[in-house]
């Protein structure tokens, strides 16, 4: 029960906001058929340090029937700040707009299912969110699994050969970001910007956060706030998630050119390359040259991080580690290119169509 949970967190601990009261968080956790997290993520909730009576988890079930609504359900018989509500449409930007209007919070906290966080996770959230000034703060995703090719996909992850700049998920220290996951917001941020993109099925956060800091809103990363995110199992799993991940950078780059970074094209411009030099090089030699300097760059470079990764933390990784590196480059680079093709596909009807109407 929430008046049985007993917390470490102060409130001294906390810098009073200009009311001179802690402020109330709403924690907004969508979810479909995560029977296998969604119980260890909210037990985490409930073992928060942040007082009682100071904030909300407001659970979104996409219809769930893998039984993860029945464990929301019975967490809230239980703790009566749990609520859970209907996500219709079932995407996680249709999920996070429903929580944000149903939110009670001067903080809102967008959390997956697929994690759990820190006892002071929330505490830590709002301390930096006053200390700092920033319109969001959130902390770097400590990827974690069970499985031995869970673990060695969540050291790929963690690694900056395999996701590039993307400081939050490996940066250990306190700086400004483009964007960051599980983010803390500000409640007035909503009123100035509006809600989450539902026309995204993935990347609603990195285009949202896109939009926040064209407002000239500041993002802010520290280790302090502790958060953990359980990889995907298999290699078919990550191909799909980073292949959709990639589809969906082409409609937030197109939205928000000026907010583009080396490391949203890299991939697309490796694969790109390889597959073009290595059609034409059918019959040109020296484009066959090419695609085989390019790859074997690549593959030069992916040993070089596997070994360097699997002398830290294990030699058993060093065999598995440049296929993970592969399916998370390639299938991001497809799926950029697939999206990419997509656009053009769109534009050229579109512009055929006027012509036709002209």
């Amino acid at each position: 029960m929430q008046g049985e949970r007993q917390g470490c967190f102060q409130r001294g601990d906390l810098t009073t906001v200009e009311s001179g009261s802690i402020p109330f968080v709403t924690v907004v956790v969508p979810v479909y058929n995560e029977r296998a997290y969604v119980g260890e993520c909210l037990h985490s909730l409930i073992k928060s340090d942040y007082p009682t009576g100071h904030f909300e988890v407001l659970v979104l079930d996409g219809g769930s029937d893998d039984g993860s609504r029945n464990i929301a359900l019975e967490l809230a018989r239980k703790s009566d700040f749990i609520r859970l509500l209907d996500n219709p449409r079932r995407i996680a930007a249709a999920a996070v707009n429903i929580g944000i209007q149903n939110a009670r919070g001067d903080v809102v906290i967008t959390l997956s299912a697929h994690s759990y966080v820190a006892s002071d996770f929330i505490s830590q959230s709002v301390i930096y969110l006053t200390k700092t000034g920033a319109a969001c703060v959130g902390g770097p995703i400590h990827s974690i699994s069970h499985s031995f090719l869970g673990k060695t996909i969540s050291l790929a992850m963690s690694s900056p050969f395999g996701v590039g700049n993307a400081l939050f998920r490996y940066s250990r220290r306190e700086q400004y970001v483009d964007t960051v996951a599980f983010g803390a917001y500000r409640r007035e941020v909503f009123d100035e910007i509006g809600l989450f993109d539902e026309s995204l099925v993935y990347n609603e956060d990195d285009e949202f956060n896109c939009r926040l800091r064209e407002r000239g809103g500041k993002i802010f990363l520290t280790p302090a706030i502790k958060s953990f995110y359980h990889t995907r199992t298999s290699l078919r799993r990550l191909w799909k998630q980073y292949f959709q991940y990639g589809l969906g950078k082409v409609s937030v780059v197109r939205r928000h050119p000026q907010a583009a970074m080396i490391r949203h094209f890299v991939p697309f411009a490796f694969v790109s390359t390889l597959l073009a030099s290595g059609l034409l090089g059918l019959f040109s030699p020296v484009l066959l040259r090419l695609c085989l300097l390019v790859l074997a760059s690549y593959l030069a470079a992916s040993l070089l991080f596997s070994f360097r990764i699997s002398a830290r933390n294990g030699w058993q990784h060093l065999p598995v580690l440049p296929a993970v590196f592969a399916c998370l480059h390639f299938s991001y680079g497809l799926g950029f290119l697939v999206g990419l093709l997509r656009l053009v596909g769109e534009s050229t009807r579109r512009l055929l169509i006027g012509n036709a109407v002209d």
